[in-house]
């Protein structure tokens, strides 16, 4: 089957007539492409026959417009992943919610400007399961003449994590929506596209990264993996860590790093053991009795004057249910909060919401199996609207959507204990209000409906603070006690612990409807998912801007 899409990337800087200013521009034709590098000729959608796609660079303060012109069977939507979107959540991309996807054979221009943003993104699919091939970096430089507050790195290097499955990733979960049932896990892991040497594939060796010895390198590793966090690690080398998410943060060593789907991690490397190859190694943490792919993607890092014959020094990845490795490198994380990047944490809270994050069990005549697993928050299993979220608020059109959404879950339990025996969800699609400027503490708390699970949870519109998180059910007296005002890491996509809890904290100043959901997409599938409505403030500065003339419609 032949399938194109055509995006055309223009990056205008809107500075001062006196300043210069580059345009950028990049085309990105995205077809149906062979996976001839995963040794599979399955075909999958890409951009320019590229899995991963291209990297979209910018400049803090650039204008950003982005045509996508849809060519495959499938509707189509972009989210520019950790992006504000500051008044432009037309832009935003998650479909049905900001806007009607893009149908086949038609067309839309995203058009959004980078403020006060700089760092490691990214861009993906935001429909269906097509993110799982249909992804790429976002990286924005710092103004020119901008030093990073770390010494600057010799080069700088995208390093892209994913998930493969051998079969069309749409068939994998419309079967599992048929059965009622969990999906397949996927077949492999990927890093830059490659998992490395695979059975039954001696053809394929992994990516390989050169370096030169005693240069610093700067990697910009993003998780574009569909359900399961992974381990990242370079054997014999210690990694700095800079940034994540696109903020900076406090510098600190490990050798290990953990990172969710839809986070970015920069970490330093100095190749300082002067020659060598040596193993990258890109492999799961699931610390659930939750079925994984157990392989781990390798790649090689290759001192430049060192023969190819020579033979790699290995590493050995944590086991999949390390959670100390894991909680250790999360507890290391702080803001830099510094007198240029400050850490504005919200001090005084309008509202405070506690949001349960289960798995259930409902009916279903349809299914195979009469029941399907759903999941939700704090009971209610979002159902996806026919209409765009943000177009029928913008244009107070009744029936879509309620405001109704619980700040609370509606039965308190012991979350991580037994559990209740009515497993069944409410389905609604229900939003939570907040005024313009108003400040939120929101709870996490994982429950073992099913099986507690580790669930990285993404915001859109906003980045927030992880203040506080703990294992085992939040206590709203003790837990605030030990809160991080300080200098709590700045995300848009944070872990809640297995059987645990997290307290995020940010303000409301971006008007316009913001999707919040389980970044695993299963659990998207299945439902966990809601979104905000932020009202407008005062004046055309705090309001939404009016929605560009090729809207898709529905």
């Amino acid at each position: 089957m032949a399938a194109w899409i055509r995006v055309l990337v223009l990056v205008a800087c809107l500075l001062p007539l006196v300043v210069e200013c580059r345009v950028r521009h990049y085309k990105f034709n995205v077809v149906m492409a062979n996976a001839t590098k995963l040794c599979s000729r399955k075909p999958i959608v890409t951009v320019n026959g590229r899995f991963p796609g291209p990297t979209i660079y910018a400049r803090e303060d650039d204008t950003v417009l982005v045509k996508v012109v849809n060519h495959v069977k499938y509707n189509v939507s972009v989210h520019w992943h950790g992006i504000r979107q500051l008044r432009t959540g037309w832009a935003d991309g998650p479909a049905y919610i900001t806007q009607c996807p893009i149908q086949p054979g038609q067309n839309f221009v995203y058009n959004f400007t980078i403020t006060g943003q700089r760092g490691t993104l990214w861009w993906h699919a935001h429909i269906l399961w097509l993110r799982a091939t249909v992804h790429g970096a976002l990286v924005i430089l710092p103004k020119l003449g901008v030093p990073y507050p770390f010494p600057r790195p010799h080069k700088e290097v995208v390093i892209i994590l994913g998930e493969w499955w051998k079969s069309d990733v749409e068939a994998v979960i419309n079967e599992a929506t048929k059965s009622g049932l969990a999906p397949n896990v996927s077949d492999a892991h990927t890093i830059n596209g490659h998992p490395g040497p695979v059975p039954n594939c001696l053809s394929q060796r992994g990516v390989n990264l050169p370096v030169d010895p005693s240069k610093t390198y700067m990697l910009r590793i993003i998780s574009a993996a569909l359900n399961e966090e992974l381990f990242f690690k370079i054997a014999g080398h210690k990694l700095t860590v800079v940034e994540v998410d696109a903020t900076y943060v406090k510098p600190f060593k490990t050798d290990t790093i953990v990172i969710a789907p839809g986070q970015t991690t920069n970490v330093l490397l100095t190749a300082d053991l002067g020659s060598g190859k040596y193993l990258v190694a890109a492999s799961p943490f699931m610390d659930a009795p939750i079925a994984v792919d157990n392989m781990t993607a390798t790649a090689t890092l290759h001192y430049s004057g060192t023969l190819t014959t020579t033979a790699t020094t290995l590493t050995a990845p944590p086991p999949k249910n390390a959670t100390p490795v894991a909680t250790t490198f999360t507890n290391s994380l702080r803001s830099l909060n510094s007198k240029k990047y400050p850490a504005k944490v919200p001090l005084t809270i309008d509202h405070s919401l506690f949001f349960t994050i289960s798995l259930g069990v409902n009916p279903c005549a349809a299914c195979a199996s009469g029941v399907r697993v759903v999941a939700d928050i704090n009971n209610i299993t979002f159902v996806m609207p026919k209409i765009a979220l943000l177009q029928a608020h913008f244009f107070n059109m009744p029936g879509v959507f309620t405001d109704d959404f619980p700040g609370k879950p509606p039965i308190t339990f012991n979350f991580t204990g037994t559990q209740p025996t009515n497993m069944a969800t409410m389905n609604g699609t229900r939003l939570y209000r907040l005024a313009y400027n108003s400040t939120v503490q929101l709870v996490l708390q994982d429950t073992g409906m099913i099986a507690p699970e580790n669930h990285p949870i993404h915001l859109h519109g906003f980045n927030f603070f992880v203040v506080g998180k703990g294992i085992g059910n939040f206590n709203p007296k003790k837990d605030p006690k030990k809160f991080n005002l300080v200098d709590p890491v700045e995300r848009n996509t944070v872990g809640v612990p297995s059987g645990g809890w997290t307290a995020i904290r940010f303000r409301a100043d971006n008007p316009g409807v913001w999707f919040m959901h389980c970044h695993l997409e299963v659990h998207t599938t299945w439902g966990l998912k809601m979104a905000f409505v932020v009202d407008n403030g005062k004046g055309p500065g705090e309001s939404i801007l009016p929605p560009p003339i090729d809207l898709p419609k529905c």
